[in-house]
């Protein structure tokens, strides 16, 4: 199964202007940018052909290439990572069948959750999309229901039927708990925004318009799902290993702290 995994870096975001640049230093003292980590991070994966950064800044290319990434130009006016993932997937020399939307700003991903997806769609000639979710502890659940009660937005809940497959994903906590069984155990799974694309589902994707749904919960999954496409949510066991994303620069000390307790330079 030829697979190329593409990270989608640009430069221009609100919240962090330049992230793809901005340095973590790792146990040992060596400062490394994000994008670099994140690339390193997505060679760990096994069985995977190429390799990708996806990018429309001139900047983030040319750092990149520094390092010895292979870079792909895409269109300044991608809406999101999906959409520059269909861009870029469009200029690889060889055709790949499986394309891993790996996230830029999670250089902590475990190599084993992608590696879960592209296993799965190996298994399941009929999944289209593949995604990964994880079952929220007591801790993961507080930090979840403390981030919507300051009104803010951060984690994403995933809901999918008994064969994994998605009925939906929300910015809000689903299922939601009645007070009258807050003793039972709720399955909140939290999604993580990796996905593995089958070519021909990436390639339909871009020629859809943006959904009514996927522009209420700004969450670009949904498109799929509003357009019939089923989207294989892969539960996955992060043994142990914290997951944290950079989306404002006050990341960076917790994520500089688990490099450091785990000796990654």
């Amino acid at each position: 199964m030829h697979t190329a995994i593409l990270i989608p870096a640009r430069y221009q975001s609100k919240r962090y202007p330049g992230k793809p640049l901005a340095e973590l230093t790792g146990a040992h003292g060596t400062a490394k940018s994000l994008i670099r980590r994140s690339w390193e991070r997505a060679r760990a994966v096994a069985g995977v052909d190429h390799v990708v950064v996806a990018t429309d800044d001139d900047r983030i290319a040319e750092h990149c290439a520094g390092f010895g990434a292979v870079v792909a130009m895409t269109p300044a006016d991608c809406a999101n990572g999906t959409e520059r993932c269909a861009a870029a997937a469009g200029s690889l020399d060889t055709a790949p069948e499986v394309v891993v939307n790996f996230q830029g700003d999670a250089p902590l991903t475990p190599a084993h959750v992608v590696e879960t997806l592209l296993q799965a769609m190996r298994d399941d000639p009929g999944i289209a999309v593949a995604t990964p979710v994880v079952r929220c502890d007591a801790t993961m659940l507080a930090a979840f229901e403390g981030t919507r009660r300051q009104g803010g937005i951060g984690e994403t809940s995933a809901v999918f039927d008994r064969q994994g497959r998605a009925l939906y994903f929300s910015k809000e906590i689903l299922p939601t708990r009645r007070a009258d069984a807050a003793e039972l155990a709720t399955p909140v799974f939290q999604h993580m925004g990796i996905y593995a694309y089958r070519t021909d589902a990436l390639t339909r994707y871009g020629d859809w318009p943006v959904g009514r749904l996927e522009a209420h919960e700004g969450l670009e999954q949904l498109r799929f799902l509003e357009n019939g496409h089923r989207v294989q949510c892969c539960a996955v066991d992060l043994r142990g290993q914290p997951v944290h994303e950079l989306n404002n620069p006050d990341d960076k000390p917790r994520i500089e702290a688990v490099l450091r307790d785990h000796g990654i330079d």
